[in-house]
């Protein structure tokens, strides 16, 4: 097919790239003018809409003016950065978000690097320009030295630009002139993105970027085609990463087309196809000829920055939610995620019901468990912990960029929370009344960061981190200063008693919630930690005095979400995840047992 354009959307998170998408999609008609689909079509998992994220990249394609324009949206936290990496290799051309406001940010450069590194030429967007006090013309500027800085070639500093609010519908190539709809944006897409270069001749070639399961055909291989020409029901061999070959033959192929995906008999070189009926295959494989298989350069991923233990749920409440409970249910379920999430490691332990997992940090490793619980899965989670390297014989940890934006009057006490975590400060930036701070941190001091800076800053702060190189340990991170409150009997959490505890501390719990031995129900208002009793009643009697019955007034319970409650954890202590209950325990429930592991 002549007329083609592979691109994919990168953005830092929240510069509106899946709303862009939207309004590609409404602008070629993919819709009925009846067809209520809604905002955010394509994050279209429970997950990404309740967060309000993109987790994982999709495919949709549009046709403007004759040209197919097959577009890939890809999520913007660094967390997921292995997602973007591989679907890159699909596209010939990107379209760069950046917000007229924030300008570029830590994930923005982050994804634009992959891009430039791959040879990508890159279209810009300045999105977002009605908000107030933006500066889209410094935007611009911003964009360009960034690009230059990642050491871009001339042809790629060369780009395009754009203005507009995809929220509104308009984009135009001066910022002041504000237009009715989108087109300029696409007539950029066809006029400066490349076709795909690509031999129609030669033996077929493509290299699988992307995994899809159906319930009907079983795993789909997705990915361009770069040579030659696949038709359905030919065979094929599959070029592993080690080299290794296997035959295998296609049972049928796809074009993606709106949403949906067309059934075809044959795919020309330069388009992005789903395969159907290849066995054994994983991403970063080759499809190649039958006859002579040429392999292409497989993908390379970054390697993961953080581990966490994953183990059976033992406590008390065992069994009660989850369908699947068992080691055999937790590494089958671990083993199939390995197959489409590249960044993600699975070791196993010298315990068999204990697996380590590593991945890119707490949100990568967090969206993967709270999928888990929601399939129905009961597990417990370790403290995260970073991984340390040895480079020439010096013991070295992982160190982020992070910026925080924030109002000007409380930035004092979040740089100072910051710098006890052993981050350094770069540079700080006022904005209108707020301050834009860059750091460079260890990962350890990450851990537990954003709930004190929250705190510190009443809700207002807005944190972005990506990971930058390994550099020596750089000494003690202070952790959680409080204590745990310990349950000292399984029962029912009592009004009167957690009313009689509350100056004691923080509680977890609510009147009424059934707890077990060693559940951590709240936090002490000291440092060490606290065995306490909240299953007692209080015993009645027929002598009464007046005013002895005063109402229980208790303050309510603290929600850790599950990312919060991994940061909060300390080495002793796991949490505990089922589909309807996130608790938080010690490892060993029994009071004597604690007291004796300390002794030794």
């Amino acid at each position: 097919m002549a007329n083609m354009r592979n691109i994919a959307i990168i953005a830092h998170v929240d510069h509106g790239k899946t709303t862009l998408v939207d309004k590609i999609m409404y602008h070629c008609q993919l819709f009925r003018e009846n067809e209520n689909t809604g905002d955010l079509i394509l994050d279209n998992n429970d997950l990404e809409r309740e967060r309000g994220i993109t987790i994982t990249s999709k495919n949709v394609s549009v046709v403007y003016k004759g040209t197919k324009i097959n577009i890939i949206d890809t999520p913007g936290h660094a967390d997921f950065g292995g997602e973007v990496e591989r679907v890159l290799n699909m596209a010939d051309g990107v379209l760069l978000l950046v917000d007229a406001f924030e300008g570029p940010m830590p994930q923005t450069r982050f994804v634009l690097q992959k891009a430039i590194s791959l040879g990508l030429k890159p279209c810009v967007v300045v999105n977002k320009v009605d908000k107030e006090n933006c500066t889209p013309d410094e935007v611009h500027e911003a964009v360009f030295d960034l690009m230059f800085e990642l050491g871009a070639e001339e042809w790629q500093l060369d780009f395009p630009t754009v203005y507009g609010s995809a929220k509104n519908n308009w984009m135009s190539e001066d910022w002041k002139n504000q237009t009715s709809n989108i087109e300029p944006l696409l007539d950029m897409v066809v006029e400066h993105i490349p076709e795909p270069k690509v031999d129609v001749e030669g033996t077929p070639q493509m290299l699988i970027t992307s995994l899809d399961f159906s319930s009907f055909t079983g795993r789909i291989a997705i990915g361009r085609l770069q040579r030659g020409m696949l038709k359905a029901g030919m065979p094929v061999s599959l070029v592993k990463r080690d080299g290794s070959i296997a035959k295998s033959r296609i049972k049928e192929l796809f074009t993606f087309e709106g949403l949906g995906r067309l059934k075809v008999e044959e795919v020309t070189a330069g388009d992005i196809c789903a395969v159907v009926g290849l066995e054994g295959f994983e991403i970063g494989d080759t499809i190649a000829d039958f006859e002579n298989p040429e392999g292409l350069k497989s993908i390379a991923i970054d390697e993961p920055t953080m581990s966490m233990l994953f183990t059976i749920n033992d406590s008390p409440f065992f069994g009660k939610d989850g369908k699947f409970v068992t080691s055999r249910h937790i590494k089958d379920r671990l083993t199939k995620e390995l197959e489409k999430n590249l960044a993600l490691r699975v070791q196993e332990t010298d315990s068999a019901d204990k697996f380590m997992v590593f991945g890119r940090g707490v949100l990568h490793l967090s969206v993967l468990i709270e999928t888990m619980r929601r399939e129905g899965y009961e597990l417990q989670i370790g403290q995260p912990q970073v991984i340390i390297k040895e480079i020439d014989g010096v013991k070295c940890e992982p160190v982020e960029e992070m910026t925080i934006d924030l109002p000007e009057v409380v930035s004092g006490k979040a740089i100072e929370l910051v710098t006890m975590r052993k981050g350094e400060m770069l540079s700080m930036e006022a904005k209108g009344e707020r301050m834009v701070c860059e750091f460079i941190i260890p990962s350890r001091g990450i851990i537990g960061l954003r709930n004190q800076i929250l705190t510190a800053t009443a809700g207002e702060a807005i944190m972005a981190h990506r990971f930058k190189e390994y550099q020596p340990i750089k000494g003690g991170i202070p952790e959680r200063q409080n204590g745990s409150l310990v349950s000292m009997e399984t029962g029912t959490a009592i009004p009167y008693s957690i009313d009689k505890l509350q100056d004691r501390g923080k509680f977890f719990v609510d009147p009424g919630e059934d707890i077990y031995e060693g559940q951590v129900i709240g936090e002490n208002s000291r440092q060490d930690d606290m065995v306490v009793n909240v299953t007692k009643t209080k015993k009645l009697s027929n002598v009464r005095s007046s005013g002895a019955d005063d109402k229980a007034r208790i303050v309510p319970a603290i929600k850790f979400s599950l990312e919060e409650a991994l940061e909060y954890i300390q080495k002793d202590e796991y949490v505990e995840v089922t589909p309807n209950h996130l608790r938080i325990r010690k490892i060993l429930l029994k009071d004597v047992d604690r007291k004796r592991s300390k002794a030794i």
